[in-house]
C-alpha cells in the first residue's frame, strides 16, 4: 500500500488518501478503434448500498458483476449535491471555478452551467462521437441555450430538473419529461423508460461513429416510489427503506438490460463503462462507514460508490484505493477518445488512465482541492488531512474541524484543538485557492454567512 497525499472533494472536500494500486494491465497504449463510452450515474445512492461495497441487505447483481469484472474505486469522490456534481463531471472543473456550488433550479434569470464552459459531450462530439444524455440534466432549463442539445448532446431523453414523480413525471405541478428537449408524454416508471431508451440508442447507434452515452438515472432520489413487483423482493424491509431497495432493484435491472443491448450489438469489448453516484446518499440510505449524508461536509456527502470496467484494458477483480474524483474523467476520456484538451478554461482534473492501468500515482498527489456548498460550508483536504470550515448561520458557533482520514475514515475524532499548526496550514491553502473563486450561480458564495434553511425544503428542489 502506498500512502498517497491527495486531496479532493467537492462541496466538502479536497482530497487525498491511501492508494492500493491494482496489478498493472499490459494495456495497449490505446485501442485501434475509439472506445464507446457509457457513464452510468446514480442519484443519491448510499456508499454501502451496493453489493460490491459490501452490502448484504440489498441485491445489485448487475452492478456487482460489472464492478468485479473491472476495478472498484474505493476512494472516488463526487460532489455533495446534484447539480454541483454533474457540472464537475461534465467540465472537469470544481465548483469554485464553474460557479455551480449548489442546485440549479427554476430561476427567473435562467441561469445554469455557464455557456463558456466546454462540456464533455462537446469535446467528444468534436472527436467524432455520437453523443446522448438519457436521464437527469439539472444544469439549466430556463433558456434554450442551456439545454443538453445545445451543450454537445445529439440526443436527449428524460428530465431537465429533479425530484419528479417517478410515474407521472410531474415536478411541482409541471411535466418534466423531454425528448430532444421537447415535451414528451411517454407513460411509465421513469427508471424503466430511461433503460429502454438507452437500449434503443445502443441498438440504433451510428455504425460509423463511437457512442458516448451518459445514462443519468434519477433513481434513487426522493420521492421514494417503486412498482409493487420490486417491493416484493424485500418483504423483510419496511417503509422507505423497502421502497428505496425496490428503486435500486429497478435501476440494477435496467443496467442489466443495457449490458445485454451492448452484447447483442457486439459492442461490449470496445465499451468503457463507468459508474458512480453523483453524491452521497440521503434518507433511508446507508453510507457506512462514512459519516454524514448528501449535502454535508463529511465524507458521507461526497465519497461515493464507483467502478470502472473495460475488458482487456482495465484490471479485473481489482480494487483501487487511490483518491480519485469525477473531474478526472473529463481529461481521461477525451484523451482515450483521441480528442483535444485545448480549451480556454483550465482543468482541475487529471488523466487517471495510468493510475488505473499501470499503478501510477493519482494526478492529485500532493495537490490541493477545495469546494463548498451553496450553504456556504467548505472543506479542504491535503493528503490524509481534512479541514471543515463552517460558515452557515446555523453553524455559527462551530469552530473548524480537523480529521486524519487515514486513521479515522468515520471522522469521529476532531484533532483541531491539538493540531493548530495543521489547521493554520490548511486554512492558508484554502485562502489561496479561494482568492480567484468564481461567483456563486446557485445560492450563496462560500465564506458568506447565510440564514438557516429547512433541510426538507432544500431536498425538495434537488
Amino acid at each position: 500500500m502506498k500512502i498517497k497525499s491527495l486531496l479532493f472533494q467537492a462541496n466538502l472536500l479536497l482530497a487525498g488518501l491511501f492508494g492500493l494500486a491494482p496489478n498493472p494491465v499490459q494495456a495497449e497504449s490505446l485501442p485501434a478503434a475509439k472506445p464507446n463510452i457509457l457513464y452510468i450515474l446514480a442519484d443519491d445512492l448510499g456508499y454501502n448500498d451496493v453489493g460490491f461495497n459490501g452490502c448484504k441487505e440489498i441485491k445489485t447483481p448487475n452492478l456487482d458483476k460489472l464492478a468485479h469484472d473491472g476495478t472498484i474505486l474505493k476512494s472516488f469522490y463526487g460532489q455533495p449535491l446534484c447539480s454541483t456534481s454533474r457540472a464537475s463531471l461534465l467540465t472537469g472543473r470544481y465548483p469554485c471555478h464553474t460557479g455551480i456550488y449548489g442546485v440549479v433550479g427554476e430561476n427567473k434569470d435562467g441561469r445554469g452551467l455557464p455557456l463558456e464552459e466546454r462540456t464533455l459531450a462537446q469535446a467528444l462530439k468534436a472527436a467524432g462521437y455520437e453523443t446522448a444524455i438519457v436521464g437527469k440534466w439539472h444544469l439549466g432549463d430556463q433558456k434554450e441555450d442551456y439545454l443538453p442539445t445545445h451543450r454537445g448532446f445529439d440526443h436527449q431523453y428524460g428530465l431537465h430538473l429533479g425530484n419528479i414523480d417517478y410515474f407521472t413525471h410531474i415536478r411541482l405541478k409541471r411535466l418534466d419529461w423531454w425528448r430532444d428537449d421537447k415535451p414528451c408524454n411517454d407513460q411509465g416508471y421513469s427508471t424503466t423508460l430511461l433503460a429502454k431508451e438507452a437500449c434503443r440508442l445502443i441498438q440504433e447507434k451510428d455504425p460509423n461513429k463511437p457512442l458516448f452515452l451518459y445514462l443519468a438515472f434519477n433513481a434513487v432520489h426522493f420521492p421514494f416510489q417503486a412498482p409493487a413487483n420490486y417491493l416484493k423482493l424485500y418483504p423483510n424491509l419496511k417503509g422507505n427503506r423497502q421502497i428505496y431497495a425496490g428503486m435500486l432493484a429497478a435501476m440494477d435491472e435496467g443496467v442489466g438490460q443495457v449490458l445485454a443491448a451492448l452484447d447483442a450489438k457486439g459492442l461490449r469489448d470496445n465499451t468503457i463503462i463507468l459508474f458512480s453516484s453523483d453524491n452521497g446518499g440521503w434518507g433511508p440510505c446507508d453510507n457506512s462507514p462514512l459519516r454524514g449524508y448528501k449535502g454535508s461536509m463529511y465524507e458521507g456527502g461526497e465519497r461515493v460508490c464507483a467502478f470502472a470496467d473495460w475488458p482487456g484494458h482495465i484490471p479485473s477483480q481489482a480494487t483501487n484505493n487511490d483518491v480519485l474524483h469525477e473531474v478526472d474523467w473529463y481529461p481521461t476520456l477525451i484523451k482515450l477518445a483521441g480528442g483535444s484538451l485545448e480549451q480556454k478554461r483550465p482543468l482541475d482534473g487529471g488523466d487517471i488512465w495510468p493510475v488505473l492501468t499501470q499503478g501510477a500515482k493519482s494526478p492529485h498527489f500532493e495537490e490541493v482541492t477545495l469546494c463548498g456548498t451553496d450553504r456556504g460550508d467548505l472543506a479542504i483536504r491535503m493528503g490524509d488531512w481534512k479541514l471543515i470550515i463552517w460558515t452557515d448561520e446555523k453553524y455559527k458557533n462551530k469552530t473548524p474541524e480537523l480529521y486524519n482520514l487515514a486513521k479515522d475514515i468515520g471522522e469521529k475524532n476532531d484533532l483541531a484543538a491539538t493540531n493548530p499548526e495543521k489547521v493554520k496550514q490548511l486554512k492558508a491553502k484554502y485562502d489561496e485557492v479561494m482568492k480567484d473563486a468564481a461567483a456563486c450561480l446557485t445560492g450563496v458564495a462560500p465564506g458568506t454567512k447565510i440564514m438557516n434553511r429547512n433541510k426538507e425544503k432544500d431536498e425538495e428542489v434537488q
